[in-house]
């Protein structure tokens, strides 16, 4: 059975940006992901190791004491991202068992790259405090030069890399 086409992007890209705006009327900020993902690294972490999340300031402040990692509505919003790009996926008849790759890889060093790449890349958002979708959202909503200068360094980053990655998928 055939995939269904994609959403139009302009007008993905409009509802995107009304999503930010509803966001910052109601919540008086805007979206991003990494402080999601970082509360639930709390939430494991005091799972195992409560006296170290309580004794380390910058984990206390997420989940220190009674305070719950995750009464956070991004955790939600995080949640609703992953279970609607599943649900996306499956009407669109798009899921499948594959791992994409280049002729020159193989998946397991495709697996390799990715988690690499992925852990740099959270690293770097826990690192920047903050993940490309604050920054570019939610810093360039509301023009913060900062958040500017740092996607356009991204996306530099990102094209350099891809010259010398590419012989790897051609």
């Amino acid at each position: 059975m055939p995939s269904k086409p994609y959403f139009n992007p302009y007008l993905a890209g409009i509802g995107l940006g009304l999503v930010l705006l509803a966001a910052f009327l109601i919540s008086g900020r805007g979206l991003g992901a990494s402080g999601a993902i970082m509360r639930t690294v709390v939430q494991a972490e005091k799972a195992v190791a409560p006296g170290h999340v309580d004794a380390n300031p910058y984990l206390s402040a997420y989940g220190g004491g009674d305070r719950n990692p995750w009464d956070e509505w991004l955790v939600l919003e995080t949640l609703g991202v992953l279970v609607g790009g599943l649900l996306s996926g499956a009407f669109g008849k798009r899921i499948r068992r594959e791992i994409n790759h280049g002729p020159r890889i193989t998946p397991r060093q495709r697996l390799g790259y990715a988690l690499v790449g992925g852990a740099l890349f959270g690293y770097g958002a826990r690192l920047a405090r903050g993940c490309t979708s604050g920054v570019a959202l939610t810093g360039g909503a509301t023009l913060a030069v900062g958040s500017w200068a740092t996607m356009l360094a991204i996306f530099a980053g990102a094209y350099g890399l891809a010259y010398f990655m590419r012989r790897l998928w051609i």
